[in-house]
């Protein structure tokens, strides 16, 4: 069974910095895609970042030049360092997983941008 946890939310000023991790079990963790979205209060859940078991990545115009997903395959590790955090990032963030055609999310972390 295929588990999904992540970590890293919280608080933090406008422009500042936060990175979020994702822990995967129960899979062949190096045949994956790894992934994250954001859902914002009233809005639909939407594409962060993605990355292929190939290496490539997709990010949402929004956060182009100021997020980077990266993997750690022997950790079983999907990392999203997120800079320049803006108001408008606030969300609860998920970590997906693309397993052989099927769809796992972890249960999601918050994060919030304030002043």
């Amino acid at each position: 069974q295929v588990h999904v946890a992540e970590s890293g939310g919280g608080l933090v000023h406008p422009g500042g910095s936060l990175k979020l991790s994702c822990v995967v079990s129960g899979t062949d963790f190096s045949l994956t895609s790894v992934g994250w979205h954001r859902q914002a209060p009233g809005k639909q859940r939407e594409l962060v970042a993605l990355l292929t078991a190939a290496n490539n990545m997709n990010y949402a115009e929004s956060v182009k030049g100021r997020f980077t997903v990266s993997r750690d395959n022997a950790q079983n590790l999907v990392n999203l360092q997120m800079n320049s955090l803006q108001p408008e990032d606030t969300a609860i963030y998920y970590c997906l997983i693309i397993d052989r055609g099927q769809l796992y999310w972890g249960l999601g972390t918050q994060v919030t941008v304030s002043s």
